[in-house]
């Protein structure tokens, strides 16, 4: 992406009273993200790396075979924001879902700290949660998988 439109981005983001502005492109995505009393920042993300990177000598050793990591079966419940993600409600609470609980869609399953706000996140589907991906206390991405329900 252009400098001089990254720049304009910048200023209309600093000057308006938008928080938040994200553009995805052939190059890449770029988000500018602008806090409270303070200039907006930039975080850009490449589709393509722009700069090669050094190649080591390939060393000897055991061959290990490099195969993906299996995708989890079932329905993956995934973070609809950036934040901190809690299993419940207060540190000594009881979480809102174990594995092997059975949950209605639209029941609450964790909880998602976004800017000093707690969002109640809720099952998208009906089923019985296998696995819970993630940590309590955890930071969490934007579509990252939460849990899985069969």
């Amino acid at each position: 992406m252009d400098l001089r439109k990254l720049k304009t981005l910048i200023d209309l983001v600093s000057e308006s009273n938008v928080s938040e502005l994200e553009i995805t492109e052939a190059e890449g995505k770029v988000r500018i993200v602008k806090s409270s009393g303070a200039a907006p920042m930039l975080m850009q993300q490449p589709a393509v790396a722009m700069v090669p990177a050094p190649v080591a000598a390939p060393v000897a050793g055991p061959a290990i075979d490099a195969a993906p990591p299996a995708e989890p079966q079932g329905h993956a419940v995934k973070s609809p924001m950036v934040g901190t993600f809690y299993r419940s409600s207060s540190p000594g609470a009881k979480p809102f879902v174990e594995l092997g609980s059975t949950v209605k869609e639209g029941e609450t399953i964790c909880i998602i700290e976004a800017m000093k706000i707690l969002n109640e996140i809720e099952a998208d589907k009906s089923g019985t949660i296998t696995k819970i991906l993630s940590e309590n206390g955890q930071a969490v991405e934007y579509g990252q998988p939460l849990f899985i329900i069969e």
